[in-house]
Formats: C-alpha cells, sequence, structure tokens
C-alpha cells in the first residue's frame, strides 16, 4: 500500500501557489490545512486548491492536524520560530529561501534538527530545473571531457528598471538592504555547486541601478572551483533580454570542457558543440508546467521520497549552509573590493 503523507502549509504569499499547486498533483501527499496571517487568504487558498481546514495560529494548526511535515513559505524572519514549534511537535520541514535571513540564525535552526528526529530540507528549486538535471547528466557522461574549464550564468529577468519596480508581485523587494544576490543569487550558487563542485573563493561586485529600490541588483561574481574550474555569474534584475518568458530559465547558460561545450538557451533547449564539429540541439523532455520547468514539484517530490525512503536530501538544512557562506563572501568581497576565500 502507497504511504501517504499528510502536511500543512504555512504562508499564502505570492509564491504559494506554486507550492499549493504541486503538493494537489502528488497521490502519496495529502495536505489538510493552511496557515496564514489573515484567515481570509489562507481560506482562499484552501479552497482554490482543496487543501483542507484554514488557521492563523501555527500551533493550533499543528496539535489539531497532526502533519507528518510543515511546508514553510513564509518570510525569512519567521523560519527560526516556525521551525521551533516543529521540532517541538515532531514534524518533519521543508522551508522556503531566504533561509532563517542571516547565517547565523540559518545555523540556529539547523542546530534546533541536529539530533535527526526530524529533518528539515531548504527548498532550493533551482537545481531541480529539468536543464540544470540535464546538463549534470551530460557533465558527468564526459561528453565535453574530463575537465570542465567554465561554466557561465547570464540573468536578465528585466522586471526591475521601472520607478514601480516590484510593486505588483513582490513588493518588499524594493526595501531589501540586500536584493539580488540574497534573493535571487544564491539558487546561482546552489546551481553552481551541484554542477561545478565546491567553491573555494569568490570575487564580486555588486551595484545599485535602480535607485527607487534600496539593495543591488546587479551582480558579477567569479568563482573558483575546488576542481580548478571558474565561474562566472553575470546578473542584472534591470534590463531586460528577448526571451519569451524570462522567467522560465532565468537566462543562459555556458559549460565549457576539454571536449566541447554545453549550451542552455533561454526557452529551455540545450545544445552540444564537441571541438571541431558544428553545434547540434540535444534532445530532451522538459516541461513549462507550474513554475521555472515544474522545479518546485520535483523539489517537493524529492523531499517526500526522501522522507518515505530514508533518503539524504541534496539541500539538506546542514548542506545548505555552505551557500549561505559563500553568499556571505560574495557580499564581503563587493564592500572590501577583493578575494574572499570561504
Amino acid at each position: 500500500m502507497m504511504k501517504i503523507l499528510k502536511g500543512v502549509c504555512i504562508g499564502s504569499g505570492y509564491f504559494s501557489q506554486f507550492h499549493f499547486e504541486a503538493w494537489q498533483r502528488m497521490d502519496n501527499v495529502k495536505i489538510v490545512a493552511v496557515c496564514d496571517f489573515s484567515l481570509e487568504k489562507a481560506k482562499l487558498s484552501a479552497d482554490k486548491y482543496s487543501l483542507g481546514n484554514s488557521y492563523t495560529h501555527v500551533e493550533e494548526m499543528l496539535k489539531t492536524e497532526r502533519p507528518d511535515f510543515i511546508d514553510i513559505i513564509t518570510p525569512p524572519e519567521s523560519h527560526f520560530e516556525l521551525c521551533k514549534l516543529a521540532v517541538k511537535y515532531k514534524v518533519h520541514v521543508i522551508c522556503q529561501k531566504p533561509f532563517g535571513g542571516s547565517l547565523e540564525t540559518a545555523e540556529a535552526i539547523v542546530n534546533l534538527f541536529k539530533d535527526g528526529a526530524v529533518r528539515l530540507m531548504v527548498h532550493e528549486n533551482f537545481r531541480f530545473q529539468p536543464w540544470h538535471r540535464e546538463i549534470k547528466k551530460l557533465i558527468n557522461t564526459g561528453i565535453i571531457g574530463d575537465k570542465i574549464h567554465t561554466i557561465n550564468f547570464r540573468l536578465r529577468t528585466g522586471d526591475g528598471w521601472a520607478e514601480d519596480a516590484y510593486l505588483d508581485r513582490q513588493p518588499y523587494f524594493r526595501t531589501m538592504s540586500k536584493l539580488l544576490m540574497y534573493e535571487t543569487g544564491v539558487h546561482f550558487i546552489d546551481t553552481f555547486r551541484f554542477l561545478g563542485g565546491e567553491v573555494e573563493s569568490v570575487y564580486a561586485r555588486l551595484r545599485n541601478l535602480n535607485k527607487n529600490i534600496a539593495g543591488e541588483d546587479l551582480a558579477w561574481v567569479h568563482f573558483d572551483f575546488s576542481s580548478g574550474a571558474f565561474g562566472m555569474l553575470d546578473a542584472n534584475r534591470f534590463n531586460e533580454n528577448t526571451a519569451e518568458d524570462p522567467r522560465l530559465t532565468f537566462g543562459v547558460m555556458l559549460v565549457e570542457g576539454n571536449k566541447g561545450t554545453i549550451r542552455l538557451h533561454s526557452d529551455g533547449s540545450i545544445s552540444l558543440q564537441l571541438l571541431g564539429a558544428k553545434e547540434e540541439k540535444y534532445v530532451y523532455a522538459y516541461s513549462k508546467n507550474n513554475f521555472s520547468g515544474d522545479c518546485v514539484f520535483e523539489t517537493q517530490r524529492h523531499f517526500v521520497s526522501g522522507i518515505i525512503n530514508k533518503q539524504e536530501f541534496e539541500t539538506e538544512g546542514a548542506e545548505y549552509l555552505k551557500n549561505l557562506r559563500i553568499q556571505d563572501a560574495v557580499y564581503a568581497s563587493s564592500e572590501k573590493n577583493k578575494v574572499i576565500k570561504i
């Protein structure tokens, strides 16, 4: 008989819609409740996605529903207290990023789970985008060689140039003192580690282009990998690109090795060019469902599989701290204009 996990969700903000829709498609999950400061918002979400009961108090929900896991879809300043409650009630956690709000808080959260009675996974979904999974497979086959030279990603979302930038979807972006690397760039720190291995040092230049917002919206970050490869994240939220859907892949990627090149294009397609040969399209299947290649569904499915099969999560809380240490190094590098070792 299939094991069905009972879950609850906390938070009904903008991104929660992608979580709810993905949970709804899983045969081995039943979401029994949604909690939000606004009972009206919680009820709207619960009704729209058939998610059961609605609450405004987390502890009441945990006492009443007795779930197997909590999906935390709330701002980072709430994560520590919510994770404390999860541990108290012996409930597994999948938690959205930015995780904890700071490295120190994230470390304290991870420490709550140190005895292993319940487990913590960070909802880091970019590594679960189908093109990144496929590129990882191609790297592992050695098709572009046994030595990766460079990994480059160019991101242009084009949603941050107007005077009223972000007001329509995520207005809190406007007042964040750290924006691009904290909110978006950390995805690529994780993706670069997924594809290229551990990072030894970084050199970064960050700038604020739109003076109507508080934080940085441009980042040039150089990564030195332990393997000897280089990485480059060239990102800004100000300028536009020509993609039909800029938020599908969020940009384009180039992976170069000693036998050839892998290219990710903005429509999700991948091409291969071996040294001395013409570029050819690489055929694989991917979905445009939900968010960015259905990566939310795949992230949540990985979490559920890890619980049921007692397997490690790729983005286990303790493992995710490596991304936050690199993120802090990026900000320190820009501030001090120097290379920072991790």
